[in-house]
């Protein structure tokens, strides 16, 4: 069975759960996902950026709603739930928890810790720190000593 670390921000999409379980063909494949939310991550400054250069101004707009904090980690474990048990009803394996600090520390413990194959990095994309290669996927790829793939979502959740 390949072993794959799913890192994501939100709940997956049906669009998101048929790519990522068609990546290997008809080989199985167990999904280890690590949930932070997107309240959690960078500052409201540098997603407001992300959501201006997306066109989204509405959603820059409301970069102050955005939960945080508590509220983040109870709509996460939703977000991470969700996420499961579409993974499981699409055939695959699937465990998760939230990431509440240090996402490429509790990425890397957790790619030694399963053997993982691969990590597979799905979130919106974030024009900023990818710019810097400082996203999850850049900052993985010297981190964890596994192929690393990039991935968008598909859409809003």
């Amino acid at each position: 069975m390949f072993t794959s670390v799913l890192m994501i921000e939100k709940a997956l999409t049906s669009a998101d759960v048929e790519f990522v379980t068609t990546l290997h063909g008809d080989e199985a494949v167990s999904f280890h996902v690590l949930l932070q939310p997107r309240g959690d991550q960078a500052d409201r400054l540098l997603r407001a950026i992300d959501d201006v250069a997306l066109g989204e101004l509405d959603e820059a707009a409301r970069e102050n709603e955005t939960p945080e904090g508590e509220a983040a980690a109870g709509q996460g474990q939703k977000a991470l739930e969700i996420s499961l048990i579409a993974l499981r009803a699409a055939g695959s394996a699937a465990e998760g928890r939230l990431i509440e600090e240090h996402p490429l520390d509790a990425l890397k413990a957790l790619v030694g810790e399963i053997d993982a194959d691969e990590v597979i990095v799905l979130t919106d994309p974030h024009y900023v720190e990818e710019f810097f290669h400082r996203d999850w996927a850049s900052r993985a790829r010297h981190k964890v000593g596994v192929p690393v793939l990039k991935l968008f979502s598909h859409s809003k959740a």
